[in-house]
This record gives C-alpha cells, sequence and structure tokens, in this order.
C-alpha cells in the first residue's frame, strides 16, 4: 500500500518538529531555502556568542535521525496549485521542480529583521552572515537597539553582558518593555537589564526611514517620532517588529488580509482540505503563537487523523507569551511561565542535561554530533 506523501513547506522550527513526527507515518519531503535548521530562537546569543548559538541552534539536516527517511529539497518555493495539489519549486541552479503532496504543511514563516529572512543561502554562507554580524557589533563602540519586544530585549541585555565597556541603550515606545507578556515578566527582566548597565529610554517610538525594510545593522541618527532628540550610535539594531510572512508564493484564497494564512483551530485551512499551517505563519490567534507552544505534536496528530477519516483536535492559545526572553546566562536559563512566574535551569544543567537530554534527544528525538568537516563560526573578537 502506498504510504501518504506529506509536503512540509518550510523547515524552520515548527516545519522540522512536524516533519520529524510524521516521518515513521507517510513519505515525508521537506524544503527549505536553507541547508539545516537555522533557528530563529536567541536573538541575543547569536549576535554576541554566535559559536555558543551555533552549537545549539544551527544543525544541518543530515544531523537529525528522524530526518533519515525524509527527503529535503533545498530551493525556494514560487507557487502552488491547490487544484493539482502540488507545489513549484526554484533550485538554486535556477530549475524549476514540481512537488505533488497528498497533505500539505505550511512553515515558510515571516520575514523579520536580518536575523530571520527567507532568502537561498549554503552552510558557508550561513556561517558567513552570522561572523558578520557578529563582528559589525564587536567593531562599535556605542548601539542602539530599537524595539520593544523579546528580541530586542535579548539582545541589548546579551550585548552588555558580553561588552560592558559599550554604551548600550534599549529604546522601545511604551512606558514599558515586552508588552505582549505577563507583567510580571519585565519587572524581572527590568532588573537584570539595569544591572548590566542597559541605558533604558521607555516612550520611545523611533522613525523608520521611507523604504527601509529593517533588515540591516545600520548606524544613527535614529530620529524618534514622539519628539526627542535625535540618538547618535555606532551600530542601531532594528527590532521594531516589522513582520511580514513569507507567503507571496501562495493564492490568496489561503491567506487573510494580512497575508497570514488563514486555519481552523485544528490548523486546517478552511479554503482548502488536506492543507495546514504552524508557525508565525499561521493566523491561529492574535499572537500567532503555535510555534511557540508546541503545536507540532498536535498538527502531526491532526494530519494522520485527516488522512485516517479520525477526529481532529484543536489548538488553544495562552494569553500571554511564554519561555525564555534573555536565553541563558552565566547563572543558567530563566524560564517564564504564561503566568509572568519565573523559574530556573542552573547553567550546570543548560549544558549537561536541557540540550543533550531534553532537547536533542527528547523534543528532536536524536541530533548527531557534528561531523568534522563542519566548521562552526569560531569568535576570535573582544
Amino acid at each position: 500500500m502506498t504510504r501518504p506523501r506529506v509536503l512540509v513547506a518550510g523547515l524552520g522550527d515548527s516545519g522540522l518538529l512536524t516533519a520529524i513526527h510524521l516521518a515513521r507515518h507517510a513519505d515525508v519531503v521537506g524544503i527549505s531555502t536553507k541547508p539545516g535548521l537555522v533557528s530563529g530562537q536567541e536573538l541575543g546569543l547569536r549576535l554576541t556568542r554566535p559559536e555558543t548559538w551555533s552549537r545549539d541552534y544551527w544543525h544541518p539536516f543530515d544531523r537529525y535521525r528522524r530526518l533519515d527517511g525524509v527527503r529535503t529539497v533545498h530551493g525556494t518555493l514560487t507557487g502552488l496549485d491547490a487544484d493539482a495539489a502540488a507545489v513549484a519549486v526554484t533550485l538554486p541552479d535556477g530549475s524549476l521542480r514540481t512537488e505533488p503532496y497528498d497533505v500539505l504543511v505550511l512553515a515558510t514563516g515571516v520575514t523579520n529583521g536580518f536575523w530571520r529572512r527567507p532568502h537561498l543561502q549554503t552552510a558557508d554562507e550561513v556561517a558567513a552572515d552570522l561572523q558578520h554580524t557578529h563582528q559589525r557589533l564587536a567593531d562599535a563602540a556605542t548601539i542602539v537597539v530599537v524595539g520593544g519586544g523579546a528580541a530586542a530585549v535579548s539582545s541589548a541585555l546579551n550585548l552588555a553582558v558580553r561588552w560592558p565597556e559599550k554604551r548600550v541603550d534599549l529604546c522601545f515606545p511604551g512606558e514599558r518593555a515586552l508588552p505582549r507578556h505577563h507583567p510580571r515578566v519585565w519587572s524581572h527582566v527590568h532588573s537584570r537589564l539595569t544591572d548590566a548597565g542597559v541605558r533604558l529610554h521607555p516612550g520611545h517610538r523611533a522613525q523608520v526611514p521611507d523604504g527601509f525594510a529593517c533588515d540591516r545593522i545600520t548606524d544613527g541618527p535614529v530620529c524618534w517620532s514622539t519628539g526627542q532628540q535625535p540618538m547618535q550610535a555606532d551600530a542601531v539594531l532594528w527590532a521594531v517588529g516589522q513582520v511580514r510572512p513569507n507567503t507571496a508564493w501562495l493564492p490568496a484564497e489561503v491567506l487573510d488580509d494580512d497575508g497570514f494564512v488563514r486555519v481552523r483551530p485544528t490548523l486546517e485551512s478552511p479554503a482548502r482540505p488536506g492543507i495546514f499551517a504552524i508557525g508565525d505563519v499561521a493566523a491561529t490567534d492574535p499572537l500567532r503563537s503555535s510555534a511557540r507552544n508546541r503545536a507540532d505534536r498536535l498538527l502531526a496528530h491532526n494530519i494522520r487523523a485527516h488522512l485516517a477519516g479520525g477526529r481532529l483536535r484543536s489548538f488553544r492559545a495562552p494569553r500571554s507569551r511564554w519561555g525564555s526572553v534573555i536565553g541563558p546566562q552565566a547563572d543558567g536559563l530563566q524560564v517564564f511561565a504564561p503566568s509572568g512566574l519565573p523559574f530556573r535551569f542552573p547553567a550546570w544543567s543548560v549544558r549537561h542535561l536541557l540540550q543533550p537530554w531534553i532537547v536533542r534527544r527528547g523534543i528532536y528525538k536524536g541530533v548527531r554530533p557534528a561531523e568534522p568537516g563542519f566548521t562552526e563560526p569560531s569568535s576570535t573578537t573582544r
């Protein structure tokens, strides 16, 4: 009996986990513009210690044991023919390939700043990009971080901790940063920022230059629509939440007015049975929180149920964002519950328990050690 073919469009955090869960139940094909998982998590660590970040958040696909039976295609998605149940993929050499499916999972994510972009990259280009961004910040004496979300807060704190001699300013539009987290989270993080020497500037809403996509680090000055004097800096890190879904290749019938993929609570498209979506591209709730709440297991169950004619389950989103905000620090990893209450993994447990046992073995079902030919970026900067 022929097994169903599940095509996973996008192999970021959510798409990769969905493919892993389905690998033993279907013929899975994954399509990605990257040659491995280049995670969108822990931006602050990525900027300041790229070698440490790469160890845990940048793995070629052949290191994932559960992907051994999954065929991965390195290319750019350029079209969907829902009537024919097939997608069009442009390969690195410019040739076009058509990939049919029985079930399609849309997990193409969003473009958000310079660290989350959908462009085609090789492994060498990923490594060079990580090192270039790190060096750009290492060379700056003054840094302004613009934005009030977790990416901005994490970046500001990690920059100040990594280079205490630098002046680091965090500018955000509201009275407090992290407005989508429980208020308790900001009270904890505020203390960490001030202790690290980050200069906080509430009530600063930046004027984004016309046509600027916030997709690179710039130099100053930064101007403010809220009336403050322009702020000069050697490096300006834009993390203003200018999120754009990577859905230009999809027909309008599966999208909402903002370009995100419309889904039912079961994560299935109301326009096309057999099409599902997960992660930041899926319009599940105002926070689009299926990626941060491990909906990959639920989605895998629902795809198997869909194929077998069974009952699908519903995704229920929390009211507030939760999880790590500032990433692993010298005293461990602080994680916040949806209630805003923190709990901490001691530093030793992050390296020797959390990553190897809970993440690599428990969540990803086995990650092989890096091959001798795979070179992670090294940091030789001050």
